[in-house]
């Protein structure tokens, strides 16, 4: 028997344009560091994260907010913007979130989340809290199309996110079975997860090796860890929200 459950990966943000949305659940990635940082921003506290395009547009929202009230963080092509807090996970955190609305741009990961606004059901996963995402999303949406989103780099496929997306394949097989409708990428995805232990794949892939090399080991180390938060992320009028 086929459950009516479908799970399909793409690699890389762009290849949303092939895509229906609308009626599918949507679950963007970007594991080093964009939805990481998120889940870890609400984890802690924040009581939003904006998502913006670019540095203009997160100054610009940041502006609508008093400024006790706000936190910027951001980067572009790994470089921390100028007067902004880190974008990663635990420096963001230290920089102080509780209670703040975060306004984040970076170069890949925000940009995904923005993607897929012709979605109804818009999640944040990481391998930090994708149990916590994956039982709310099989819970809430039964029989829905599932679609796990790479952010990927620039366009091209990254394997920290394909990494990631197998994790939750992973999940979903562990509460549904083997006779789910996986698409091939999705088996892929899988696959990978599998075969490999997550802190190795993380620090030997290309931008976890770019991060250690510029000090920043601990920050992929945290990242890394498997369904260590709770929090469940999704997207509600342009804003990132914990549920609960």
């Amino acid at each position: 028997m086929i459950l009516n459950h479908k799970v399909h990966v793409l690699t890389r943000k762009e290849e949303v344009d092939t895509v229906r949305l609308p009626g599918k659940v949507v679950i963007v990635l970007d594991v080093l560091f964009a939805t990481s940082t998120i889940a870890n921003a609400l984890a802690h506290g924040a009581r939003a994260v904006t998502p913006a395009l670019d540095e203009a547009s997160a100054r610009a929202e940041g502006a609508r907010h008093s400024p006790e009230s706000v936190v910027l963080a951001g980067e572009l092509y790994a470089e921390t913007l100028p007067g902004f807090a880190s974008p990663m996970p635990q420096a963001l955190v230290a920089d102080g979130v509780a209670g703040k609305h975060v306004v984040y741009s970076t170069t890949n990961g925000t940009v995904a989340l923005m993607a897929m606004s012709r979605s109804e059901h818009i999640y944040a996963a990481a391998l930090l809290n994708g149990q916590a995402v994956i039982e709310h999303v099989l819970g809430t949406h039964p029989d829905s199309t599932i679609l796990i989103v790479c952010a990927g780099t620039m366009g091209h496929f990254n394997f920290e996110d394909f990494y990631g997306a197998g994790y939750l394949v992973e999940l979903i097989a562990q509460r549904l079975g083997e006779q789910v409708d996986y698409s091939d990428a999705a088996r892929a995805a899988r696959l990978l997860f599998g075969a490999r232990e997550p802190l190795p794949s993380l620090l030997d892939c290309r931008v976890g090796r770019m991060m250690a090399e510029r000090g920043f080991t601990h920050e992929v180390e945290y990242a890394a860890q498997l369904s260590v938060l709770q929090v469940v992320p999704i997207v509600e009028d342009s804003r990132i929200i914990a549920l609960g």
